[in-house]
């Protein structure tokens, strides 16, 4: 059953058009997905679905009376007072039902102040429970999986493959586009192009596509440059017939023959351009347009000490409510981990202590003096929205702002834009500024929160490219699976309350925890000879280091973790 015809619409702001030329229908059972570069008007389009907006031109027809239609916004458009209406609704089971299947437990006690400290996450959860327990036709969501966690990942994956409505989901999270969408609608240009089947397949098939375009494209210059030839050819028979058919001392008969040549010559000269013309008008095939290549580039200011970081039996607790506790790990200069736990664990917290905004309860978090940190927050609100790219930069020697620039251009983002107010940029844009913040500075540890949330395909992959360059260390906090996975190589989890450093990537981990046993038995004793090696090593060492030294101090706590990670891995 059809329950949306979306013909030929424009939308334009200002001067700008958004969208131009966008068609497709919007059948019961539906699973699509819509994507496309920043800016590309997806949101606006959601809108206009939605009832939020009204188009230009062309038409939304609703093909069911009393159509619903739930609506995920992004995360940044909701207020306190939203959350705080969401909990106080009429329909209390099924919301508290949805948040207790989604991890938020006793949401009903929930105040004003517990929802004004509420995780990117939690707020989310929230967001999506109220949403399904409207039980619509429709659903659109608007970057569902930005802050979620694998237990709400998981969720919402099910719940989609239960739901019998139409859903439209906006997302550049390649994994879960994979995982729920069957068709991908793609705006560029302002037109949109249907591609039937998951992420995975509309990638190949665009490449395709593009193929198959530019082999008719450069056919067609080839046609145009051999018609061109010709007539260029009998251009210059004909020129040379005139001048002929003028020459003095001719007689009549031989300037008459000339003369009815060149008539001839100028007929077929225009025969051959009007027929390319006719068949540039009626077949004419565009050039394909490059897709978008996202350059971000790195310094690091070069190889520091082995260990950057150590905690020490950190402790943080918000009154009765403890995030974690007790918990003792360390960070070397080069690693590259990826934080994981449920919503509202302290991820974001930790952090922010690691950077110096947040003061642990207890414990100590040792940094080395020397280690320079760069730090991209998931939080694209806090910059100054009247301020132009280039003035929330604060550059003000010219080399600095002709190298921010050059890399505000590398990463997609326009001169036009950089001369625009910050409110005019979209979630993405904002997030690139906050970026090329981080790459104006020298840094030996990247912290990166929920990096990919608002930036499009391009960007990401740019983006993974680049951190594979990078020699420093790298903290990633991601619900990104698939970012995860290709970047970090070990783990730093929040489980049960307490933070542990953990030598495999997510995958590796994921698997072990859902069958403990699973682990290949020469893979264990190769790791466990590989840690004895390590053990025997550093204990010859630490006899002939003073015990009152801080080196002393370093070697034994590194021997006590290798000592508690062969107790681990023998009872496997």
């Amino acid at each position: 059953m059809t329950m949306m015809r979306i013909r030929g619409i424009q939308k334009s702001f200002a001067e700008r058009t958004i969208l131009q030329k966008v068609e497709f229908d919007i059948v019961e059972g539906d699973r699509i997905g819509l994507v496309g570069n920043n800016g590309a008007g997806k949101t606006t389009l959601a809108n206009l679905i939605y009832g939020k907006e009204t188009a230009g031109r062309g038409s939304i027809e609703y093909c069911k009376k009393s159509l619903r239609i739930g609506y995920l916004l992004q995360s940044t458009e909701y207020t306190v007072n939203d959350f705080l209406t969401v909990i106080d609704v009429n329909n209390e089971d099924s919301l508290y039902e949805k948040t207790s299947l989604l991890g938020l437990d006793k949401v009903k006690e929930w105040d004003k102040d517990r929802i004004e400290n509420l995780s990117g996450g939690e707020k989310l959860k929230l967001s999506l429970a109220k949403v399904w327990s409207t039980q619509p036709d429709v659903l659109i969501l608007d970057e569902p999986t930005n802050h979620l966690d694998a237990k709400g990942m998981e969720w919402l994956i099910k719940e989609l493959n239960e739901f019998s409505g139409a859903v439209i989901i906006i997302s550049h999270d390649r994994y879960f586009l994979d995982q729920t969408v069957t068709q991908i609608i793609e705006l560029e240009d302002g037109q949109s192009s249907v591609y039937r089947g998951n992420y995975t397949f509309y990638r190949q098939e665009k490449k395709k596509r593009r193929s198959a375009q530019l082999h008719q494209y450069e056919q067609q210059q080839k046609y145009k440059e051999q018609v061109e030839q010709q007539i260029s050819t009998l251009d210059n028979w004909s020129s040379n017939a005139h001048k002929q058919s003028t020459k003095q001392g001719r007689d009549y008969g031989l300037k008459e023959f000339h003369r009815s040549k060149a008539k001839k010559l100028d007929k077929q000269v225009k025969s051959k351009m009007k027929r390319l013309q006719n068949e540039l008008e009626k077949n004419k095939v565009e050039k394909p347009k490059d897709e978008e290549k996202v350059h971000f580039h790195f310094e690091d200011s070069g190889k520091r000490g082995k260990r950057i970081v150590e905690a020490k039996t950190i402790t943080k607790s918000f009154g009765d409510r403890v995030l974690f506790s007790n918990s003792s790990f360390y960070l070397k200069y080069g690693e590259r981990f990826g934080v994981i736990g449920d919503n509202g664990c302290g991820k974001t917290t930790f952090i922010r202590a690691l950077v110096g905004e947040e003061h642990l309860s207890s414990g100590v978090l040792w940094k080395s003096e020397s280690l320079k940190i760069g730090y991209l927050s998931q939080d694209v609100s806090d910059l100054c929205e009247e301020k132009t790219a280039l003035e929330v930069l604060g550059l003000t020697e010219r080399n600095q702002i002709s190298y921010a620039r050059t890399i505000l251009a590398n990463i997609g983002l326009t001169e036009a834009k950089i001369k625009k107010p910050i409110k005019t940029l979209s979630l993405g844009e904002r997030t690139r500024v906050k970026l090329v913040q981080m790459l104006l500075h020298d840094v030996d540890l990247l912290i990166l929160d929920e990096p990919t949330n608002h930036l499009d395909l391009a960007s990401r992959e740019s983006l993974e490219r680049t951190l594979e360059e990078f020699k420093g260390t790298i903290l990633v906090v991601s619900h990104d699976i698939y970012f995860l996975e290709k970047m970090c190589d070990k783990l730093l989890v929040f489980e049960n309350q307490v933070i542990k450093r953990v030598e495999t990537g997510f995958k590796e981990f994921k698997e072990k925890k859902e069958n403990p046993q699973s682990m290949d038995k020469r893979k264990l004793e190769e790791e466990l000879l590989l840690l004895q090696n390590q053990i025997n090593t550093l204990m010859g060492k630490i006899c002939m280091v003073n015990k009152e030294s801080s080196e002393f101090e370093q070697m034994d706590g590194e021997l006590t973790e290798l000592l508690q990670r062969k107790k681990i891995l023998t009872k496997w």
